[in-house]
């Protein structure tokens, strides 16, 4: 006989789960009893429910895994929402597991009862109101399928029963490859474009970094001569210190990346979503350019951008072996000019900036560390001077703008990366909201740094 619980737990095994991000209580007690009777997952227990989310996030980017979390039901659950939209705005794949009242009781307002399905329906990929045993594994099965593969996002799952059933009755849910088909045409369409295009630009967000297309990337760009920006989220898909980088685009970004923007003649928008922080004005935004957009997600095609454009999708690699040279000598002159004339910079007087003490972080780590921060000016400014040099090295909350998320997600990171230096640049409004997991990080001890930017603002 088997519980449950104990159903539940080789299940996360089977899925290769390294750590559960979680708080206990009395409807998931039966999940813990089995988790603690287990060696081969580590729980990590957070001081506050949304934490335990932000972590299972900074671990799910800075690894490429699904990160997991366990919470009770009522508050336990609700505590989660701001950290599922977190993740849902950033495709982040996370597995949400939280109890529920037993099935007699439900929509009887019992203790501790939260319609937790309906609630955070709007912000996942997917939900299970999971109320009978024998469905456990299948469905555990499931949400580590949706939420790691095509676009990748947080599932949830309730649970309302947990009493023991036979181990034979445990199903098993066959896998299968998400996949779509590029026609040759399409290619030679693409081709076609950025043949006939003098001032090409590659738009690049953070579907490039989940896809792990960035070696692809960078063998096109070079093999195009075509320069890169980035999103703050498409930060680390390409070396920031390559001749070919114009750092990130947008409201904060470089001045050179958004001259290039407006004069381009052909966008390559790869895995972005074209966010309103980086178009602005949408009739104003690269006026005079065609617009390639090549996503996995065919919702994001025309959902902003709906004039002179071509949505693909496709892998990168089709690409490559196709690729012909193109002469953009003179478009890079002026990129090289502009990047001269309007470089990053900060008034050298008047005491200590923080664009000087992230400038200084950067050289000290050698641009190798991996920056979690939280959400506000210290973020626009970390991703100015703090340049990323490769993947899943750029941690922070983009679609939501969740303040508070740095240091757990700093958190989550140093776990899944225990060997690299982790630093969370956070504020100091964000880091009074989680710095109860302080208490987190000096029990395991993560030997990861924290700076705390003060922009002193009056108040």
């Amino acid at each position: 006989m088997l519980s449950g619980g104990d159903i539940l737990i080789r299940s996360l095994q089977e899925e290769d789960v390294d750590y559960v991000f979680g708080y206990p209580g009395g409807a998931v007690l039966h999940i813990y009893d089995a988790l603690f009777r287990q060696d081969k997952m580590k729980h990590v227990l957070v001081r506050h429910e949304q934490a335990a989310t932000h972590m299972a996030d900074g671990y799910a980017k800075a690894t490429g895994k699904t990160g997991v979390v366990l919470v009770t039901s009522g508050p336990g659950a609700t505590n989660t929402v701001t950290g599922i939209l977190t993740a849902h705005m950033d495709s982040v794949p996370l597995v949400v597991l939280t109890g529920q009242t037993i099935t007699p009781n439900l929509g009887k307002d019992a203790f501790q009862e939260a319609d937790v399905f309906g609630v955070t329906m709007p912000v996942v990929k997917h939900s299970y109101l999971v109320r009978e045993v024998k469905d456990l594994s299948r469905i555990i099965k499931e949400a580590f399928h949706l939420a790691s593969t095509g676009r990748p996002g947080p599932v949830l799952e309730e649970f309302t029963n947990y009493k023991p059933i036979q181990q034979k009755d445990i199903l098993k849910l066959k896998g299968y490859r998400f996949q779509f088909k590029t026609s040759d045409n399409q290619i030679l369409q693409v081709l076609k474009m950025i043949s006939q295009a003098s001032q090409p630009l590659f738009y690049v967000g953070g579907g490039a970094i989940i896809s792990n297309t960035h070696k692809e990337l960078l063998k096109l760009a070079e093999l195009f001569s075509i320069p890169i920006t980035t999103t703050l989220m498409g930060k680390g898909s390409f070396n920031e210190n390559h001749p070919l980088s114009l750092g990130m685009l947008g409201m904060h970004g470089t001045a050179y990346a958004n001259f290039a923007v407006s004069e381009c003649d052909l966008l390559i928008a790869i895995g972005t979503r074209f966010d309103d922080r980086v178009t602005g004005k949408v009739s104003e935004f690269c006026p005079n350019a065609q617009k390639l957009h090549i996503d996995i997600d065919p919702a994001e095609f025309g959902k902003i951008i709906v004039h002179r454009r071509r949505e693909m999708q496709f892998g990168l690699d089709e690409l490559i072996p196709l690729v012909k040279q193109l002469d953009t000598k003179e478009w890079l002159k002026k990129i090289e000019n502009w990047k001269k004339k309007h470089p990053l910079k900060y008034p050298k007087r008047g005491g200590l900036r923080a664009q000087h003490v992230l400038a200084e972080l950067d050289r000290l780590t050698g641009s190798n560390a991996i920056i979690a921060t939280d959400v506000g000016q210290h973020q626009m400014w970390a991703a100015q001077f703090c340049r990323s040099t490769r993947e899943r090295q750029w941690l922070s909350s983009g679609g939501a703008g969740t303040m508070g998320y740095g240091f757990p997600a700093a958190i989550g990171a140093q776990l899944g990366n225990p060997e690299d230096l982790v630093v969370a640049v956070v504020g100091d409004g964000g880091f009074q909201m989680t710095m109860s997991e302080l208490a987190t990080a000096a029990i395991n001890k993560l030997p990861l740094k924290i700076l705390i930017i003060n922009n002193n603002t009056p108040w």
